[in-house]
């Protein structure tokens, strides 16, 4: 696959060379850890890769599609997933980048949690990679699992390239994502075999790494 060159992408010299450094999964997992969580405090959003760049803050598939971005300009498939919650709990759904390495699957995940993050690359399927988010990902308040399923890896190709520099949010990425196929997590039947969070996950499950009442967020 080629490199997406900085004339295809949109992007000024300095936030090609801004995302250009970030050269390996690990390295974009970095950077999304170092910029604040986006709380939306004004307002819902679904900013671009350039306006995660000025802004300095992404929520998860504001940081997903900054990763597919960096991934697609090293030569690399500019693929994100969505994971979603069982409707009716109370959760949203999460979004990822997907990356390979060695024909196996890794993610990176912009979250303010401490579990549902990056994901080295040791997952034969995306549906391996999914299931690694499943026990940790459960309600606050009852502890209760809620992971139900994982989309069809997206291929951000399909949307040319002006979501890369768009000034408007990007709902369409969004819209995309839920008319995917989406595939069962839960054996039919299982989920009432499944273990609650016990008092200690619980606790572990408030750790956030950014508070809302960061001015910076």
């Amino acid at each position: 696959m080629k490199r997406l060159t900085r004339q295809q992408s949109g992007l000024t010299p300095g936030e090609y060379a801004l995302l250009s450094r970030l050269s390996t999964p690990v390295k974009i997992q970095d950077f999304l850890d170092s910029i604040p969580m986006n709380w939306e405090k004004g307002g819902d959003t679904h900013l671009s890769p350039r306006r995660v760049l000025q802004e300095q803050k992404a929520h998860c598939i504001e940081g997903a599609l900054l990763a597919a971005a960096a991934l697609w300009m090293r030569g690399e498939s500019p693929l994100i997933m969505n994971v979603s919650a069982r409707l009716g709990k109370g959760d949203v759904d999460h979004v990822v980048a997907l990356y390979k390495r060695g024909g196996y699957f890794g993610a990176i995940s912009k979250t303010n949690h401490a579990t549902i993050r990056f994901r080295d690359p040791i997952y034969r399927t995306p549906r391996e990679l999914a299931l690694s988010y499943f026990h940790e990902w459960f309600m606050n308040e009852t502890g209760e699992k809620t992971l139900e399923c994982y989309s069809k890896p997206f291929d951000m190709r399909r949307f040319g390239t002006e979501w890369i520099t768009a000034e408007k949010d990007l709902w369409e990425v969004a819209d995309a994502l839920s008319v995917l196929p989406h595939y069962q997590l839960v054996p039919k039947g299982n989920l009432r075999y499944v273990r609650k969070a016990d008092a200690m996950e619980l606790k572990a499950g408030k750790l956030i790494e950014w508070p809302e009442s960061d001015p910076r967020t």
